[in-house]
């Protein structure tokens, strides 16, 4: 995983947990690169950092990838018409593994002897390193360093007869979170891994074209329908002869990552049978209900705190205000032109609605707290304001451990979560009071009763530090991280 240090240009970015990735596919329509640049477009907030789209024309693949936004660098009209087929695959890519650099964007691909092949990965593997190993050792020459060339790669040794066999062949021996999305020459593949981790679904367009992306909201945006999620461990193949669904890995519990609900995913998508938009505003109504407190106004955290933020308003009848404004125009790529204004920190994409705060008691509504810099400067931001009070209310529990399935975050000494306990972090962020949606009120907001520790229903490693399988290259790091465990869970009522 690609230490979030190096991964950020603004001081407050690494403050949150960064996306992962995003893909999207579609089979036998005339426009299909388009199409999946539009889709693109709609899962442009799982991955900033570059783009890139595949297609095939009955003849040949055609391919363009570039560092950047999916708008800067698809909206060519030369470029498009470059991208010529009936079926095309894209990716956009948050880096988790490898650099941030041009061999590493995505869709990778290979010529085999049954022909082309490309692949777009959402997730991160957790067994890289020695299944890399052994490939090297078998004269496999990689092109770049990130996890994903490995599938291509037991791809190209294994001794199946057709694409498809060969790639689950691959995909029996990697461990790890992925959705995948693969193309041949006659054939679209969905893929997701046994504990469905990372989202997948398909779609439909009207004339019968099938589309797999990451998310429903890709969907919307080219006028297609939601049909379904891919299940767990399921294989959707995609040809002229229509769809066809395997489940070749066995019977493995679900356990999706329940941070796409709070954070990653956009609110009007649809994962898992559920609302993510609805989701959020449940998380809120818990959180209100577990620790409401006397105050005149609800603020969220711009944008992701906003639907809880309503949740809360609404169970605690408080009023819902925008007491912070964000500048949409300031992006990741922003550089600061001087070390003189770096105080200026968090101004330069939020900043207070001074008429709305000056002598109010708020309650800030936010995601997640990771390192604590963004909250620290928000809570200032709010008392220069001139408010009262300043409570802050966290839409998830305690972010403690990091993740190895495919979002950035920082090792568990740079958690804030991970090294104190809630009190102490309220006294650094500056908070009157500080409180974390619980493990339990989480899970109710996702409409289960609760947490089942024997078997839980979701991936909360993140809060729990109970990850769903073997992390083959992070062992020794994540013994190491469990020294000390402080009793966070504990005092959120767990």
């Amino acid at each position: 995983m690609t230490d979030i240090d190096h991964m950020t240009t603004n001081p407050f970015d690494d403050d949150k947990l960064h996306e992962e990735c995003g893909v999207f596919g579609i089979f036998g329509h005339k426009e299909a690169a388009a199409h999946v640049a539009l889709g693109l477009h709609a899962l442009q907030h799982r991955g900033q950092e570059a783009c890139g789209i595949f297609s095939y024309d009955g003849q040949q693949f055609h391919s363009h990838k570039a560092m950047g936004l999916v708008g800067d660098n698809f909206s060519d009209g030369a470029v498009m018409d470059q991208l010529k087929g009936d079926c095309s695959i894209g990716h956009v890519r948050y880096a988790t593994t490898g650099g941030t650099v041009l061999r590493n964007v995505q869709p990778l691909f290979a010529e085999f002897e049954f022909g082309g092949f490309a692949i777009a990965h959402n997730g991160n593997l957790t067994n890289t390193q020695a299944v890399r190993r052994t490939l090297v050792r078998r004269g496999c020459i990689f092109q770049s360093d990130m996890d994903t060339e490995i599938i291509v790669h037991l791809v190209a040794v294994s001794l199946y007869a057709t694409v498809e066999d060969r790639l689950i062949d691959a995909l029996r021996q990697i461990e790890g979170a992925y959705s995948l999305v693969a193309m041949t020459k006659d054939t679209m593949i969905g893929v997701r891994d046994p504990n469905g981790v990372r989202p997948l679904a398909l779609g439909k367009l009207d004339d019968g074209t099938y589309i797999l992306a990451s998310e429903s909201c890709a969907f919307d945006i080219i006028g297609a329908e939601f049909v379904r999620d891919v299940d767990p461990g399921e294989v959707v193949i995609i040809n002229k002869e229509g769809v066809k669904s395997i489940k070749p890995f066995g019977q493995t519990p679900s356990r999706f990552c329940v941070f796409e609900y709070i954070y990653f995913a956009r609110p009007d998508s649809q994962i898992e049978n559920r609302s993510v938009y609805e989701v959020r505003k449940a998380i809120g109504a818990e959180l209100a209900r577990e620790s409401g407190v006397d105050a005149d106004m609800v603020v969220p955290v711009p944008d992701s705190g906003v639907p809880s933020s309503i949740g809360y308003a609404a169970e605690a009848g408080i009023a819902f205000e925008l007491g912070i404004i964000r500048n949409h125009y300031v992006g990741r790529t922003f550089i600061e032109p001087t070390q003189d204004i770096r105080h200026l920190g968090v101004r330069l994409k939020h900043n207070a609605n001074i008429p709305s705060v000056k002598g109010k008691r708020i309650i800030l509504v936010d995601d997640s707290i990771v390192r604590g810099t963004t909250s620290k400067k928000i809570v200032d931001m709010m008392r220069q304001a001139g408010a009262a009070e300043v409570h802050m209310r966290i839409s998830s529990p305690p972010t403690a451990w990091p993740c190895f399935y495919g979002i950035d975050t920082p090792k568990r000494e740079k958690l804030l979560a991970g090294q104190h306990t809630i009190e102490e972090m309220a006294e650094i962020i500056g908070a009157d009071s500080l409180a974390f949606i619980s493990i339990d009120g989480m899970y109710r907001a996702v409409g289960e009763a609760k947490r089942n520790d024997d078997n839980p229903q979701f991936c909360d490693a993140c809060f729990t530090g109970e990850y769903p399988t073997r992390l083959v290259d992070h062992d020794d790091e994540v013994a190491e991280e469990r020294q000390p465990t402080l009793p966070l869970l504990a005092e959120q009522g767990k």
